[in-house]
């Protein structure tokens, strides 16, 4: 039997820098073989090669069965009565092949490469790299055809070989297990991500029971790549270990078009210019974007992070402010991130200036260390782009896990849009809002989110207010 194992390698990047820097991005050493206790056992990481040239890193999960029968006993008492094999719970593959106790090990081991942090480097994060990832036994129930479907889409060069039930009897034909090789050039933490994923789909089953928590976990794993794939039915479906329920509410978060996938992105981009449009003759955008920095300012905030940063509007004046020190500015969009570059001149601007802004991909609806030890955090016109029924997950997020001093809010007041000249009855500001709230509505989110993770809140407004119908938009300044 072959370990459970799986190895990455990287070249020298093209044009200088040495490829040891994956010992960087993986958080560990190559140097030293490291250990690390689970739950069903130990995995190890080592480095069979580490020069500039070329380095590997390898993860090794050494499972004790007994121990993961033990944690799983009722689950291999129903295996055992189900097969009629007494020793099913404690004798079986596990041990050897890639599947969810891999992944478990990958999320344990390189939890902070996976999350795309890199505090000493973070150049290197969003660097794609020349990734040879080999698997050498991987559980596939679908065999070399499912694997080729699952990866190629993206992106990776598959090379896949199965492997034969006895090689003393090849009459017998192959077993369900493949040797696995995957090539591709991409961002580590993608890679790490997709293998996360794509491992237990593979298998098609779980070592541990599947719950609610489950569909967060899939839906923040893939968010940069679930819904473009052409396999996201199976691969949800899989995941979720064919739970009805769980499956039909992780598709339906997912956004998907009938049809040709829609470029999110310019989608977006023609909501921002239609909501624009409509606002112009009230300079409300002007008018947020003051009104947040004024905020800001009052509570004494030096390190502020723009969450739903978009083109950087929020940053610039930021920046333009002395009293900002540190800046971040996170978006789910690279493309968004890319013009809120070129906005600010990124690459063109003093040491002193780069030094205070920092701009990452990211979403405000996971838990993200990144956001900690800061003394604020602004979401411009973004809770309404949020499913309503993930607003939780953003409280969570935001005020539960970084929990800054002071987190200001704004979004658009429904009871206003009647105000505006050529907007239909009923239509939302933008084509990509969820929703927007009255007056009342916003008022009993804000009372809801002050009260559970213990903020003060105090809810103004920006424009000119109307006496029927209120001011345009809605801001609330929590402080802790």
């Amino acid at each position: 039997m072959r370990p459970m194992l799986l190895s990455i390698s990287t070249p020298r990047p093209p044009g200088g820098g040495d490829a040891r820097d994956l010992g960087h991005l993986l958080h560990k050493h190559p140097d030293r073989a490291q250990s690390f206790p689970l739950g069903f056992g130990a995995a190890y990481v080592v480095y069979p090669e580490a020069t500039a040239e070329r380095c590997t890193a390898v993860l090794l999960v050494d499972v004790d069965a007994e121990a993961l029968a033990r944690q799983q006993r009722r689950a291999a008492a129903a295996r055992a009565a189900r097969t009629g094999f007494a020793l099913a719970g404690s004798i079986n593959d596990r041990a050897f092949a890639a599947s969810s106790l891999l992944a478990v090990a990958m999320s344990t081991v390189f939890s902070t490469a996976m999350s795309g942090r890199c505090d000493r480097r973070p150049e290197l994060v969003v660097s794609p790299l020349a990734i040879d990832v080999h698997l050498p036994v991987v559980s596939s129930r679908g065999g070399p055809e499912l694997v080729e479907r699952i990866f190629s889409p993206l992106g990776f060069d598959v090379e896949v070989s199965p492997i034969g039930l006895d090689p003393a009897f090849p009459e017998w034909g192959p077993s369900r297990f493949v040797d696995l090789r995957l090539r591709t050039e991409s961002v580590l933490a993608d890679v790490l991500t997709q293998l996360y994923v794509l491992l237990p789909v593979l298998d098609d089953d779980k070592h541990y029971w599947v719950e609610q928590s489950e569909v967060d976990k899939l839906l923040r794993r893939g968010e940069r790549w679930l819904a473009d794939h052409p396999e996201r039915a199976l691969i949800t479906r899989r995941f979720l270990r064919h739970q009805p329920r769980l499956t039909r509410e992780a598709l339906d978060r997912l956004v998907v078009a009938d049809g040709p996938l829609v470029d999110a992105d310019a989608a977006e981009a023609a909501g921002d210019a239609a909501e624009q449009e409509i606002e112009k003759p009230l300079s409300l955008n002007e008018q947020r974007i003051e009104a947040v920095v004024e905020a800001l300012v009052r509570a004494g905030a030096h390190t502020v992070a723009d969450v739903g940063c978009g083109e950087g509007r929020l940053i610039a004046r930021l920046l333009a402010t002395p009293q900002f020190e540190r800046i971040l500015g996170i978006d789910v969009s690279m493309r968004s991130l890319r013009r809120a570059a070129d906005r600010l001149h990124l690459d063109t601007m003093s040491p002193r200036q780069r030094g205070r802004v920092d701009l990452l991909q990211g979403s405000f609806l996971y838990d993200d260390d990144r956001l900690g030890h800061l003394d604020a955090v602004a979401a411009v016109e973004v809770i309404e782009h949020v499913d309503p029924g993930r607003l939780d997950a953003f409280a969570r997020a935001v005020f539960g896990h970084a929990s800054p001093s002071t987190v200001v809010v704004t979004t658009p007041n429904r009871e206003h849009n009647v105000r505006f000249i050529g907007m239909p009855p009923g239509a939302l500001r933008h084509r990509d809002h969820r929703f927007e709230w009255t007056r009342e509505e916003f008022g009993n989110w804000v009372d809801h989110v002050g009260e559970r993770f213990g903020y003060r809140a105090a809810i103004t407004g920006i424009g000119s207010p109307d006496a029927d119908v209120g001011p345009p938009t809605l801001m609330v300044v929590f402080s802790r």
